[in-house]
């Protein structure tokens, strides 16, 4: 059941993350366009140079928790790296349960009246012929709270497993 539940997370934050790293290529195929209509026949566009804004946010944002699945993430612990495949999970346990979950939880909280007010005049670009979609980028913020507190969980799961020798 455990180690379902587990999968399940990591393999929906994997399907977000093959998604939106897609976008990447995207981002250098608007960047070189934008490059060369503006310096090759001096058109330039603010939405286009926003939307680069735009995706890189998505890429990030929604790419984090994957970036915990796949202990991407930098770690000053000078003993972690020593330690066994059970000392590891006491560590990632420990870290989950009392810094990564309480504080994705806090950013959920904090954010919510700003992603709702940013919502409720639907907040735009502040630049003439921007995107208007403000209040869609700072959503991102909650929603990516959320992808990684699910991730926490999973990472949780995992080291309860380990530690049980179920992994």
């Amino acid at each position: 059941m455990l180690k379902k539940l587990s999968l399940f997370i990591d393999a929906f934050n994997q399907r977000i993350s093959n998604t939106v790293a897609w976008l990447t290529v995207l981002m250098v195929i608007i960047m070189f366009a934008i490059v060369v209509l503006r310096y090759g026949f001096n058109i330039g566009s603010i939405a286009a140079q926003e939307s680069i804004t735009y995706m890189h946010g998505l890429v990030f944002m929604l790419a984090i928790a994957h970036t915990l699945k796949i202990d991407g993430h930098v770690r000053v612990d000078i003993l972690y790296h020593r330690l066994g495949p059970e000392g590891k999970a006491i560590v990632n346990l420990i870290g989950s349960l009392l810094l990564l979950l309480p504080v994705c939880a806090v950013v959920i909280v904090i954010s919510w009246d700003y992603v709702s007010t940013s919502w409720s005049y639907y907040e735009g670009s502040r630049e003439a012929g921007g995107i208007d979609g403000v209040f869609l980028i700072k959503s991102l913020i909650p929603l990516m709270a959320g992808l990684l507190f699910l991730q926490g969980i999973s990472e949780v799961l995992k080291s309860i497993l380990t530690l049980k020798g179920q992994r």
